[in-house]
């Protein structure tokens, strides 16, 4: 392409005659390339690539519907093991909203620099753009649009800026578009054909517009008319290239993200640390919490020593309001605590005291009742009888005295004796003396083939297996199979006592083996109870660091009596 100037007929429009506002929409210079130009004008270049990328996308939609499953797969396993935020921790929820918050502003806040940032560059382009458009119109000395070869300096707007005309009425200076782009020190590079139809097809409009240039990247372009007479003959390009704005651009995201990484990493550990140092009073009130809820509190002497400490008891702060309210409430259960246990021990010792002084009186009533049926002379039957009952109610008397006298002692904690004990005889024995006290009863014997032993009071032992046969025996109608066994279980030995008669009430059994626990009146009752056995039992078996069990349903009753191996 030759260089050209513009005929002295196609002079240069007065100033006047440009638009009077940039912003203005102005119509489109070019709808349509100008017939006269030479070259093809450009298909868009995606028309191809969508049927291509339809066919590459129907070829592929079998693996890309397997990954979707195995993706989906692996993220509801992840999810699954992901904790709900309900179930985190307090300093894991204050360093998560955390770090959220930061991460959020900072997002934002890098986002609305980068694009501010933006605005401001491309602003300063169109700025140039604009008084470089001004410069080149406003230049009379034989103005050829900056569009010589000559060797003088470009006359476009900066060092790599694009000038073009681009004729809508053919002249003799300008029959074809024309256009250059200033190349620094190495002179200007003209546009060929394809840019030059780029730019005509671009729908240039009095604003400026980012145009993708074949071969030269991005550029800021804007066009204004070129009037001859008051008849528009073409239309003048500048431009300058983009890419330093977006250079800077890109230089500015790296820096921001780079910056909102580190922030964040910065935040997480120095978060992590503020959150915890400030919660360590929190976790020492919790740490004194756990050791109170260790200490057993259901019965003895009951020491709370455990209290939070001064310094994080501050009533000025949450958490000091916190251990403050904590120790509060420890003293008023430390303090209930106590008045409890020495109201149980008055009782245990009145009970004790009441039960030994009752033992004397006992033993004279049932003295002088035996003395009636060694008297000579003849008593009358009345007489008798009435000696008889007495008798029978003082022995009655006495086995409840006894009976309380021993659940004081064990309640007081006194030692029993510690021996090795055959529990195999001991029930074989107990089991021997029921049969003889209710030969109605069917009484079996399931024993393992080698003796069993436990280390024990061997009289208490007995005491407790002839309590749970006795139990069986008042509350059970004749006929009633009961079955006594013995078997060890690792570390424990099960001795358990099996009926099949009509059951402990549901509503009872909480409480069968409470003091003074009676059944009601379904269950049949051959003798009298004092309602003291079972309490026995279980007074026992503590001592002795086992436990009792119970399961009944109608037609099957087992009492156990679980005792260290």
């Amino acid at each position: 392409m030759s260089s050209s100037r513009l005929s002295e007929d196609a002079g240069l429009p007065d100033p006047a005659d440009l638009p009077d506002d940039a912003g203005d929409t102005a119509p489109d210079l070019f709808p349509v390339p100008y017939a006269g130009s030479s070259g093809p004008v450009p298909t868009a270049p995606h028309a191809s690539a969508g049927s291509a990328g339809s066919a590459g996308s129907a070829g592929s939609a079998g693996s890309a519907g397997n990954e979707g499953s195995s993706v989906r797969g692996r993220l509801a396993a992840a999810q699954d093991r992901v904790r709900p935020w309900s179930a985190w921790t307090l300093r894991a929820k204050l360093v998560a909203s955390m770090l959220a918050l930061f991460t959020v502003i900072s997002l934002c806040t890098g986002a609305f620099t980068v694009v501010a940032l933006g605005r401001q560059l491309t602003g300063q382009v169109d700025d140039q753009l604009k008084s470089s458009m001004v410069r080149l119109l406003s230049d009379r000395r034989g103005i050829d649009f900056g569009l010589d070869d000559g060797d003088g300096p470009p006359r476009g707007p900066g060092d790599e800026g694009l000038v073009a005309y681009l004729p809508t009425t053919p002249t003799t200076a300008f029959p074809d578009p024309v256009g250059k782009v200033s190349a620094g020190g190495r002179g200007p590079v003209l546009l060929t054909t394809e840019q030059l139809t780029e730019l005509q097809g671009a729908g240039l409009r009095g604003d400026p517009k980012n145009i993708e240039l074949t071969g030269m990247g991005t550029y800021r372009v804007q066009a204004t008319p070129v009037l001859t007479n008051g008849t528009t003959v073409g239309a003048l390009v500048i431009g300058l290239p983009m890419d330093p704005t977006e250079r800077t651009i890109k230089q500015m995201v790296l820096v921001a993200t780079m910056t909102v990484g580190a922030g964040i990493v910065l935040v997480a550990l120095l978060g992590t640390w503020l959150v915890r140092r400030n919660l360590e009073p929190l976790r020492r009130v919790a740490a004194t919490a756990t050791k109170v809820s260790q200490t057993p509190l259901d019965s003895g002497q009951v020491a709370l020593a455990e209290r939070v400490d001064a310094s994080d008891t501050d009533t000025r702060t949450e958490v000091g309001q916190v251990g403050a309210a904590f120790n509060e409430m420890l003293d008023h259960v430390d303090e209930a605590l106590n008045a409890r246990h020495q109201s149980e021990q008055r009782v245990r010792q009145f009970v004790a005291d009441a039960s030994h002084e009752l033992r004397t009186p006992l033993a004279s009533i049932k003295g002088y009742a035996e003395l009636t049926r060694r008297e000579p002379d003849v008593v009358p039957p009345t007489v008798t009888h009435a000696m008889g009952r007495i008798e029978s109610e003082a022995d009655r008397m006495s086995s409840l005295v006894e009976d309380l006298l021993l659940l004081a002692r064990l309640d007081a904690g006194r030692p029993l004796e510690q021996a090795p004990v055959d529990m195999s005889m001991i029930v074989i024995n107990a089991v021997s003396d029921a049969h003889a006290a209710s030969p109605g009863h069917r009484w079996d014997l399931d024993l393992p083939p080698e003796p069993v032993e436990v280390t024990g009071d061997s009289a208490r032992l007995h005491q407790v297996v002839a309590n749970l046969l006795a139990n069986a025996r008042t509350h059970t109608p004749d006929g009633t199979r009961v079955t006594t066994s013995v078997r060890p279980e690792g570390d424990w030995v099960r001795v358990a006592v099996h009926d099949d008669g009509p059951g402990v009430p549901e509503s009872l059994q909480p409480n069968v083996f409470e003091r003074f626990a009676r059944g009601d009146d379904a269950r049949v009752r051959a003798g009298g109870s004092t309602g003291l056995g079972l309490s026995i039992v279980a007074a026992v078996s503590r001592a002795h660091g086992g436990r009792v069990e119970l399961e009944s349903r109608p037609g099957d009753t087992t009492f156990s009596l679980l005792l260290p191996a």
